[in-house]
C-alpha cells in the first residue's frame, strides 16, 4: 500500500528529474536567450525557473508553519549556474525534510497566509499536490519557448522517469546478481 508520504516522496523525486532533464534543454540555449523577455508570466526562461525556486521555497516555508519568506516576484540568482545548483539543492532539501516528518503530519492540515497576507487552511496533500502541479505547469511553459528558440525538446514525463527509475533498479539487479 502507497501512503501519502510515500507519493510525495516519489513526486519529489520526480520534480528533482525533471528538473534536471529540463536543465540539459536549457544548458543548449546561450544567457542572454534564456534572458530574454519570452510573454511568460514571469518574463523569460530564466526568470520563470527562478520563480519555482522562490515559489517552492515559499510553500515550504508554510509547510513548516513559517512565513513565506519571498515576494513572487523575488530573483534569488542572476546566474543560471547558481539558479540550477539552488533548485537542485532546495529539492533535495525539501525531499529530506518530508522523508524526516512522521506518516500522520501528511494527514493533516496547516494554516498559512498567501503573499497578500490572507490566512487560509489546506490539506497538506493539497499544498504539496499543489506544489507539485506548479511545477509541472512552469516547466511545460519553459518548455514550450525554449523549444521554439531551438532547444531539444526535454521529455519530462512522470512515465519516462518511473521507466528510467525501473531500468536503473533493473541495472542495479543485474549488477548484484554478476558480482561473485
Amino acid at each position: 500500500m502507497i501512503t501519502w508520504k510515500k507519493h510525495f516522496l516519489y513526486q519529489v523525486d520526480y520534480q528533482h528529474w525533471a528538473n534536471d532533464v529540463l536543465f540539459g534543454s536549457l544548458d543548449r540555449l546561450d544567457d542572454e536567450t534564456r534572458n530574454c523577455v519570452q510573454g511568460m508570466f514571469f518574463g523569460s526562461i530564466h526568470h520563470t525557473l527562478n520563480h519555482l525556486l522562490v515559489g517552492q521555497l515559499n510553500w515550504w516555508a508554510r509547510l513548516k508553519g513559517e512565513p513565506a519568506p519571498h515576494p513572487l516576484d523575488t530573483v534569488l540568482h542572476e546566474d543560471w549556474r547558481g539558479l540550477k545548483q539552488a533548485l537542485r539543492q532546495e529539492t533535495r532539501a525539501l525531499q529530506h525534510w518530508l522523508e524526516m516528518q512522521p506518516e500522520a503530519w501528511f494527514e493533516g492540515s496547516i494554516t498559512y497566509h498567501n503573499t497578500q497576507k490572507h490566512e487560509f487552511t489546506s490539506w497538506v496533500r493539497d499544498v504539496l499536490t499543489h506544489l507539485m502541479t506548479h511545477n509541472a505547469h512552469h516547466r511545460g511553459q519553459i518548455s514550450a519557448v525554449a523549444t521554439r528558440l531551438g532547444a531539444p525538446v526535454p521529455e519530462m514525463d512522470f512515465i519516462y522517469y518511473k521507466r528510467e527509475m525501473a531500468d536503473h533498479l533493473e541495472h542495479l539487479q543485474q549488477s548484484r546478481a554478476a558480482q561473485p
